[in-house]
């Protein structure tokens, strides 16, 4: 990027909502289906067929309406966007042009550390066209209807970002919300989450925007990077040769890493919007929003705060924010008490991920509750345990139904404490290794690592090492 340049960017998220039924209709819809089986009539708009509105597409928009703190239109309505592409057989797209169901909203977020917020434009409802098939086993374009009159949720922020990576970031966030409130599975590839993106450059200190232009079909967060650093340099480059360039949308193909012009940028004028006549005003009422709202859980970004205030690692506290699962099992543990939360998501993070991963279980499932991990945790923090002896704890928790304390008792896996027993072995560890003695007695500090580790051998592995270290330090100096 050229220093004298700031690139000002702004995302419309498409996000398929996870409803079991469509948007306007009856039709059950999940993906991966046999092409052309989940539609009916009114998804291809067939005359004589009339929409009705799926009440659960309305919760699920003001979930996140909410969640963001959106101003919420307790009176809004469905317009036709018109236009004419194969993948929409009715001629036109319900969507809500005038008045959406949210406006002014904020997500935050973070960027390299530092707490961000994006404004919202506007969250509004509409449904999802058919899906275009192209393949080498046919010639031409074929369509599939199952995705036909699927619900979305169009999420367009504010022109608030100003780097690919802090969009990135932000695409993140905004995954992450849509996990916690339970409105839609986020897999990029099937489609449930896509993007388009506007950016546009401006000379460092100009207030004003420049030209705008839209970059369609960008299907990964990786993609919208990258489409935003293409973007950004083909602008300068065209400003830096004095060349004028049109507002225009352009399709993105990150296979080959450039952008391609498909038309002038159309305004809402070209679209003629105007009210559907076949659905009534959409009214939400206080008492609706008031049980939305008392029923949403706590945020991605709230709980990753409290996550850290609990002395949990910046990385484990968004692993834990991103998988709801090994939250809930952390949570747990959390509510068992008398471990420390930083020592629990260590553990959690690090052997039993890999144990759930080998075993095929899921945390839910897990053949070591929070109850047993706790009991084990406490062993370690007590010094009763050392780390690595609850390494082979955890294998046995695994194996069998003991307790932890059952386990050390059966496999006399008990750390040796007693500092006058411990005395005795480093006496007798240095007599055995003069040279390493006189090694770091010249300033070799390895030597000294040398000297624990073979105190560690002799105890077979049960000497409390801070207490090793604490006495071989004392007699050595």
């Amino acid at each position: 990027m050229n220093a004298k340049y700031e690139t000002v960017i702004g995302l419309e998220i498409h996000a398929e909502l996870s409803t079991k039924t469509k948007a306007f209709c009856a039709c059950e819809y999940s993906f991966g289906g046999e092409v052309n089986t989940q539609w009916c009539p009114g998804c291809v708009g067939m005359p004589g067929t009339l929409p009705v509105l799926n009440k659960m597409v309305v919760e699920y928009a003001l979930r996140l309406g909410l969640a963001t703190g959106c101003t919420i239109n307790q009176v809004s309505g469905h317009d036709r966007k018109q236009y004419f592409y194969p993948d929409l057989a009715k001629g036109y797209q319900v969507t809500q042009a005038d008045v959406p169901l949210c406006e002014n909203g904020r997500v935050e977020f973070y960027h390299k550390g530092e707490k961000r917020g994006v404004g919202l434009t506007r969250i509004h409802i509409e449904e999802d066209t058919a899906k275009l098939l192209h393949g080498e086993a046919f010639a031409g374009t074929l369509l599939d209807f199952n995705r036909s009159g699927v619900p979305l949720i169009e999420i367009v922020s504010e022109p608030d970002l100003r780097s690919a990576e802090e969009a990135k970031d932000y695409l993140e966030a905004v995954r992450m919300l849509l996990g916690a409130l339970d409105i839609c599975n986020c897999q990029m590839q099937e489609g449930t989450i896509r993007c388009d993106v506007n950016v546009s450059v401006r000379p460092v200190g100009q207030t004003t925007y420049g030209t705008r232009v839209e970059l369609k079909n960008v299907n990964t967060f990786s993609g919208a990077m990258q489409a935003i650093l293409y973007e950004a340099n083909r602008q300068i480059a065209l400003i830096e040769a004095g060349k004028l360039f049109p507002q225009e949308t352009r399709r993105w193909d990150e296979h080959s890493g450039v952008s391609v012009s498909m038309r002038t940028k159309e305004d809402a004028a070209d679209y003629r919007y105007f009210p559907d006549a076949d659905l009534v005003s959409l009214a939400v009422n206080d008492r609706w929003i008031e049980a939305v709202k008392e029923a949403l859980p706590e945020l991605p970004v709230a709980k990753y705060e409290r996550y850290r205030s609990m002395g949990v690692s910046e990385a484990e506290s968004w692993l834990l924010v991103e998988s709801l699962e090994k939250s809930a099992y952390f949570e747990a543990c959390m509510r068992i008490g008398g471990v420390s939360p930083k020592n629990a998501a260590n553990w959690i993070f690090g052997l039993l991920t890999a144990r759930w991963k080998e075993s095929g279980v899921s945390p839910q499932d897990s053949p070591v509750s929070p109850v047993r991990l706790c009991k084990m945790l406490q062993l370690i923090e007590s010094g009763t345990i050392s780390n690595d002896a609850g390494k082979t704890v955890l294998d046995e928790l695994f194996a069998s139904d003991e307790m932890p304390e059952e386990i050390v008792a059966r496999l006399s896996l008990a750390q040796v404490s007693d500092e006058g027993e411990l005395r005795a072995l480093v006496v007798r560890i240095l007599e055995e290794n003069e040279p390493s003695v006189v090694a770091y007695r010249n300033g070799k500090s390895n030597a000294f690592g040398f000297l624990v580790g073979q105190c560690m051998k002799v105890s077979e592995g049960k000497g409390n090492p801070q207490i090793l270290n604490k006495l071989l330090r004392e007699i050595l100096d």
